[in-house]
């Protein structure tokens, strides 16, 4: 049809596991040796799994769809369902293992806001340079100077090198740029949780415009409901590399949680949880159980006591911790916080009793992400290490008090306490 921009017919995408090369011909020619022989790669590190010559991992299977001009499609699924793959299928990042794409119109890509930022340039020369990058003249550049930097709210510091900007600032600008690019179809990966709330509101309206006014169509990942709720037209849900739903966006969206597997337990083991991108990895968290409880239901006033298992990569001088609380629609409605807990060393494992207040919740199913942060000398925060989810639970309280956080509210707990264990 003449109205469709993008049709995906048949995609397969498959990635060989393991390390290809072992970086020398030495090296090479060892494992090469070990192989025929039965024997241990000498090349692995202890614990590390050696997979087969051919053994292939498929990250897309037989992926089928179109979309028309002016669409904005909602990609839902959980970690590992494909929706990144497609997306850099999409932008040309890389090419697929079967089936073909066609495409019509000019495309930009938001997969990584902020990638090829200098910290040594200003703002605006900044500017420039990411618009050369995500494949924009300095004719256009020029022409979206101006509104570029009144969007992104930095225009007191836009001759400040970037390297002294907060991390809210940066993202601000990074997304100012990609948002205002000239293109025909706008392929975006989680990059509309950037800055404060009031700025992801603006975002949102940005590209709501984008669509209605501008004819723009938009392909937008996210695992947060209501955002894919406020953008959308169409949701497309993914599960392990395959279209299982397209259609109805509110239908995406209650399959999506309909299908999600994560039970609530009282104890978790971390191993295969670590899967956020920007993390330091200096501390690592090995499991959290919940105390005194036999099962994972809060009434009224009793605050969740968990302990806490972790490691050190390296040494840490004021490690803080906080926990973002999500409701059943993935939006973060709660946060606590407990700053500055301890020092830990390299190569020392610990353990901390925390007490999480959430009497102010609403009832209802929550998700805890809990993240371990430092603050920098200027008092940003530096991921260390993130889990999701971490934590489930049921809060029900008996008596209405007025000031509980609403649905889609967003409160702050009380500090969490910490007790050696």
């Amino acid at each position: 049809m003449k109205d469709t921009v993008i049709e995906i017919d048949n995609i397969t995408k498959r990635y060989r596991l393991g390390t290809i090369g072992g970086g020398t011909l030495q090296g090479d020619i060892l494992s090469w040796w070990a192989r025929i022989r039965h024997k241990d790669d000498p090349n692995l590190k202890i614990g590390e799994k050696s997979y087969k010559k051919n053994e292939l991992f498929t990250a897309l299977d037989g992926v089928s769809f179109d979309v028309k001009k002016g669409e904005t499609i909602g990609l839902i699924g959980r970690n590992g369902a494909g929706k990144s793959t497609l997306l850099k299928l999409l932008s040309r990042v890389t090419a697929p293992t079967e089936g073909e794409i066609r495409i019509k119109g000019k495309i930009s890509s938001m997969l990584e806001v902020g990638t090829g930022f200098h910290p040594e340039l200003t703002g605006k020369e900044n500017v420039y340079l990411n618009g050369a990058i995500l494949g924009m003249s300095k004719k256009e550049v020029d022409e979206r100077l101006d509104e570029i930097i009144e969007f992104s709210e930095c225009g007191q510091f836009i001759d400040t090198p970037v390297k002294r900007y907060s991390s809210g600032m940066f993202v601000k600008l990074a997304f100012s740029v990609a948002a205002h690019l000239n293109s025909d179809i706008m392929l975006m990966d989680e990059v509309l949780a950037v800055g404060d709330m009031a700025f992801q509101k603006k975002c949102i309206d940005k590209m709501v415009s984008a669509a209605r006014d501008e004819g723009k169509t938009i392909i937008y990942v996210s695992h947060n409901m209501q955002t894919i709720r406020q953008l959308c037209s169409r949701g497309i849900v993914l599960d392990k590399g395959k279209v299982v739903f397209n259609g109805d966006v509110e239908d995406a969206i209650n399959l999506y949680l309909k299908n999600d597997e994560i039970t609530a337990k009282l104890y978790y083991d971390f191993a295969n949880s670590h899967n956020f991108n920007f993390l330091t990895n200096k501390v690592i968290m090995d499991s959290l159980e919940i105390l005194g409880k036999d099962n994972c239901q809060f009434k009224d006033d009793e605050k969740i006591r968990f302990i806490l298992k972790f490691h050190c990569n390296e040494d840490v001088e004021k490690l803080s911790f906080r926990t973002l609380v999500h409701n059943n629609d993935q939006m973060i409605v709660a946060t606590s916080v407990c700053y500055n807990f301890m020092s830990c060393k390299k190569g020392e494992s610990y353990s901390r009793v925390f007490t999480m207040d959430i009497s102010t919740l609403s009832n209802g199913f929550y998700k805890v992400i809990p993240v371990m942060f430092e603050l920098d000398e200027l008092g940003n925060v530096i991921d260390a290490d993130g889990v999701y989810p971490g934590l489930l639970f049921e809060y029900e309280h008996t008596t209405p008090i007025l000031w509980r956080t609403k649905l889609y509210g967003d409160t702050v707990l009380p500090d969490m306490m910490c007790e050696e264990n």
